[in-house]
């Protein structure tokens, strides 16, 4: 036995761990943008319009971000986009309804309190959306089937 049997192995991380860790910074870093955009486009424009607005530069940003780094796959295009926009509807709705929430209950949250909900909510339909971009949207390509032990052709030339 050589002194070196007692180290431990190297470990490397799980697939889904380590795409999870992508996703989270890739679209942690778009969402802390969209945060700081809605804020400056918000005091402009009513809060839902900034918001949508937001969702949609962000999210073409994010899936080709996540289809390129996060999932490492080599899907592209609107076909792309299109499905990824839908897993963001739901997110709209999610991050919209939480903001107009908290102004049913604080009638003037501080900047602090409304993007902590904000990215709270954002946060939460990242998880979701990430299961839906893994299995629908980005889904590895199913392996080939295998192949019969005996073909046909062998079946031949062993007769």
């Amino acid at each position: 036995m050589t002194a070196l049997a007692h180290l431990p192995t190297k470990r490397t991380a799980h697939p889904l761990a380590a795409a999870f860790v992508r996703f989270v910074v890739c679209g942690g870093g778009v969402g802390l943008a969209a945060s700081g955009a809605l804020v400056l486009l918000g005091e402009r424009i009513p809060l839902a319009l900034a918001n949508a607005v937001i969702t949609v530069v962000s999210t073409v940003i994010a899936t080709e971000l996540h289809s390129r780094i996060s999932f490492r796959s080599d899907r592209r295009g609107w076909r792309v986009h299109l499905q990824s926009g839908l897993t963001v509807v739901v997110s709209y709705a999610f991050t919209t309804g939480a903001l107009l929430v908290l102004h049913a209950v604080q009638s003037a949250p501080s900047a602090l309190v409304e993007q902590t909900v904000y990215l709270s909510a954002s946060a939460a339909a990242g998880v979701g959306r990430f299961a839906l971009l893994r299995v629908a949207v980005f889904a590895p390509a199913p392996a080939p089937p295998d192949s019969p032990a005996l073909t046909r052709p062998a079946v031949v030339i062993a007769a």
